[in-house]
């Protein structure tokens, strides 16, 4: 190649990506390029330095990507290629399988990595207070079939008061029963 400007041997090919209508190669002389470097308001050293750093951000960046791109899952065998490409995921162990290279996406995205999700307006209480709900009316289920009632009708009541808002604590003088085995009658008074 020849110098733009001049017939001599041209030493540096430039690509300015400033252009509104593509890029703009320059194929100048080593005097000619110091010419444009410096009349652009750098020193040469400085703007080629500037150009050769973005060059090797570049290509690094090109390198993670690679290494990214060939990472694959061992449930769905889906690639970080195939994601990048399609933009779905194949299941649900890709989130472990790809999290280095998801937790960046997710975050440029959503702002967080955590997702919060929506409450039903017509939820009654915090998500806490509904597990303890369900939770409490699963052991009351339990005690029933074991025929433990008294244990029963205490969760019963539990589970009312929390509706109403109530707070409701265990008594320390009445334990909760476990099993049969754990239940003495005390005999009748002899009259």
């Amino acid at each position: 190649m020849k110098c733009q400007h001049c017939e001599k041997p041209a030493t540096f090919h430039i690509t300015e990506l400033t252009e509104p209508d593509g890029p703009k190669v320059l194929h100048l002389c080593e005097e000619h390029a110091r010419q444009v470097l410096t009349s652009e308001g750098a020193s040469p050293v400085s703007a080629l330095t500037s150009v050769l750093s973005k060059q090797l951000q570049i290509e690094k960046a090109a390198e993670e990507l690679a290494a990214s791109d060939k990472k694959t899952c061992p449930v769905c065998g889906i690639t970080f290629a195939e994601f990048r490409k399609g933009g779905r995921l194949g299941c649900a162990y890709d989130y472990v399988a790809f999290e280095e290279d998801l937790e960046p996406l997710l975050v440029n995205i959503h702002g967080a990595l955590g997702h919060a999700g929506k409450t039903p307006k017509n939820l009654k209480g915090s998500p806490e207070r509904q597990r303890q709900l369900a939770q409490l009316r699963e052991e009351m289920k339990v005690a029933i079939k074991k025929e433990e009632y008294e244990k029963a009708s205490l969760l019963r009541d539990e589970i009312a008061a929390i509706e109403l808002g109530k707070i409701v604590e265990e008594p320390d003088d009445h334990p909760p029963i476990e099993s049969d085995d754990d239940f003495q009658a005390e005999p009748p008074p002899e009259a």
